[in-house]
């Protein structure tokens, strides 16, 4: 049966705490944070992972809802204010008759929402929610990447899309990732979806990153690619310094949701 938080003691619960906030913690690090031997957070990484609360690897575990990326339905309700702020400011940034790939995220998913009464669209995505989403507009024309979908978000990853992605150059990508970090990376869980990311940083004229705050100084396994990369970076709230000056230092532009919808 799986352990309930309340049945943690208080080091394991920490430990549960500062993985959902980083998404990846390492055993040296927590060691040291805690004054302990990295055996003793070991097992306490085996209970939390036998009992599906984190997921170990080699050095380290994964926070187990990071890895799964959160339930579909939690995910789509998590910052929810914040998400539809950002994506009503990623519609007044993309015009009428322009092409645009959408990647997979909850995030991306309320960009296509504020999309839908864009005229002439041309949109690419490996999102079948997105499909669905497009399926309410009268001129809008949709392409879907192909390839084996994954049943708890309806995303299509792996190596498929990418072959797919790359047929195109579009005027505008809209991507979103689970963590960036004060050194600008940007970063997923799974290697399926980086490697589609990757074909979709390739692919388009103008890249925009849309990102709330909680994706800010959280940290993934798998690299993306740099925030340097970005041309335009659309979130609710500044991010760390850190991430400002790489902004500035490499021209990309800024946009607070709530100050560009005033």
């Amino acid at each position: 049966m799986k352990e309930t938080n309340k049945q943690l003691n208080k080091r394991q619960n920490d430990i549960l705490s500062f993985a959902e906030k980083q998404g990846y913690v390492s055993v040296e690090n927590l060691a040291k944070l805690f004054s302990v031997t990295q055996q003793t957070i070991r097992r306490d990484i085996n209970y939390l992972s036998d009992n599906e609360l984190l997921v170990r690897t080699h050095g380290g575990a994964y926070y187990s809802s990071g890895v799964k990326n959160f339930a579909y339905n939690s995910r789509k309700n998590l910052a929810s204010d914040e998400k539809s702020e950002i994506a009503n400011a990623v519609a007044k940034i993309i015009p009428n008759d322009s092409s645009v790939i959408l990647n997979i995220g909850t995030t991306t998913e309320r960009v296509a929402e504020s999309l839908l009464y864009h005229k002439g669209l041309k949109v690419v995505t490996n999102n079948v929610n997105i499909v669905n989403i497009f399926a309410h507009s009268d001129d809008a024309k949709v392409w879907l990447a192909g390839g084996k979908v994954r049943k708890a978000d309806k995303a299509v990853i792996g190596e498929d899309p990418t072959y797919f992605i790359k047929q195109f150059k579009v005027d505008y990508a809209v991507v979103g990732v689970s963590a960036i970090g004060n050194d600008g990376l940007l970063m997923d869980f799974d290697r399926r979806e980086v490697i589609v990311s990757r074909a979709i940083f390739e692919s388009c004229r103008k890249l925009i990153l849309v990102a709330d705050d909680t994706k800010f100084e959280r940290s993934a396994p798998m690299v993306i690619s740099n925030i340097s990369e970005v041309d335009i970076l659309v979130t609710n709230k500044l991010p760390s310094p850190e991430i400002i000056e790489i902004c500035h230092a490499n021209n990309i532009e800024i946009v607070l949701a709530k100050d560009s919808l005033q």
